[in-house]
């Protein structure tokens, strides 16, 4: 259980113990909102170890495109390296 997932399982409990209190106080707005904070907390709990893989796939997609947009470019547009210059003497070549 990650980070995420474990704030997920909190928010479930706080979400639950929200909608019970609006039960309790006939509170008809804290019990949906308590139905709501669960509702999030679920999700964040079943999908929290999802965000660190959709995260790397988005650095590994937009680094992927970037070589891809190099590769169909002109030559004559790609930018040089950083080349090595030859040493000159006295600023002469």
């Amino acid at each position: 259980m990650n980070k995420d997932q474990f704030k997920g399982s909190w928010k479930e409990f706080k979400g639950e113990l929200k909608k019970k209190w609006g039960q309790f106080t006939d509170n008809d707005l804290l019990e949906a909102e308590g139905d709501y904070d669960k509702f999030l907390g679920v999700v964040q709990k079943r999908y929290g170890d999802k965000k660190e893989e959709v995260e790397l796939r988005r650095q590994k997609g937009r680094s992927r495109a970037l070589v891809e947009r190099l590769a169909r470019a002109p030559r004559d547009r790609v930018p040089p390296c950083n080349r090595i210059s030859e040493p000159t003497l006295g600023g002469l070549r």
